[in-house]
């Protein structure tokens, strides 16, 4: 199993020429930006005991964000997280609440999801790049997947089994954050080692959505390693961003819609693209109950 976090350094399929805006899509509306996040806080907790969440994935890059800001809002949240290995384990702090399994094998992942009130899975399957590439000569990078790291058994496979034993525990949440481009089989993504790995996911997203849990689908646009809060998000549906200029997001403003996403209950049986516009365009985000209540798809 790989995590979501790894970065495979090629052209990006979220380049092109730019076009407007398409119906679908919507800026968020905003508001004052520290007061806004107090009020969607307290608004949505209520005063109750802290949930247990699990965010799966939790060593890469867009895990370790959100297991920081779970264990940073232990007022609302006891965060845990789930690692492939014990070197990831150690990378984000080797606490207790830390647990080490393999999404592929139901049992190993079972005493993570014991008694989680809800589950973020940011799992994902990583191609790796073929060795002999050199650029310099115009070459173009071949990819692969390790032998039982291909998307069907951690894109799939995976993630089924996680949400089935979410269900088995009574989880009251899932938030599944994937990718933009599931609607083009064709898409480049699915070519990376023939391995159609937005087909998956798709696939996976299905499943939930099917589940009878309540869910929120994430579709991330493409992910950027900068800090979150700063810009305008912007939501749609069906591809119709990657039509657009603004087809790439922060890392840290995923993660944000993650935990914003578990407050809400505008969010649930809730699936969307999700991407922003440049910094200093526009103005950031803070309403993120605004961003869900103007979401109308459920798949």
């Amino acid at each position: 199993m790989a995590t979501a976090a790894a970065c495979v350094r090629v052209a990006s399929p979220f380049t092109g020429a730019p076009l407007r805006h398409p119906s679908h899509v919507i800026s968020a509306r905003r508001g004052p930006r520290r007061a806004g996040l107090a009020v969607t806080a307290t608004a949505a907790t209520g005063g109750g005991s802290p949930r247990t969440v699990l965010v799966t994935g939790a060593g890469g890059r867009t895990g370790q964000i959100v297991y920081k800001k779970l264990k940073e809002r232990a007022g609302e949240f006891v965060g845990r997280g789930l690692v492939t290995t014990e070197e990831s384990k150690g990378k984000i702090g080797g606490g207790d609440d830390v647990f080490v399994g393999d999404i592929r094998d139901p049992e190993s992942i079972a005493p993570a999801i014991e008694g989680i009130d809800a589950l973020i899975i940011l799992t994902s399957a990583v191609p790796k790049m073929k060795p002999g590439f050199d650029p310099s000569k115009g070459e173009r990078p071949e990819f692969y997947f390790e032998e039982g790291s291909y998307p069907e058994q951690v894109d799939w496979i995976g993630q089924k089994n996680q949400i089935d034993a979410a269900k088995s525990i009574g989880a009251k949440h899932i938030v599944l954050v994937g990718s933009m481009g599931g609607t083009d089989t064709n898409h480049p993504l699915n070519k990376l080692g023939n391995a159609n790995i937005l087909v998956w996911k798709r696939k996976a997203e299905q499943y939930l959505a099917d589940s009878g849990l309540p869910y929120t689908i994430i579709r991330a646009g493409g992910l950027q390693d900068k800090d979150g809060g700063l810009r305008e998000l912007i939501v749609g549906k069906d591809d119709e961003i990657l039509k657009t200029e603004t087809r790439t997001i922060a890392r840290a403003d995923v993660a944000e819609v993650c935990i914003q996403a578990l407050l809400f209950e505008e969010a649930k049986f809730k699936a969307f693209d999700l991407a922003s516009k440049p910094e200093g365009e526009g103005t950031p985000t803070t309403d993120f109950r605004a961003i869900f209540a103007q979401v109308d798809s459920h798949f």
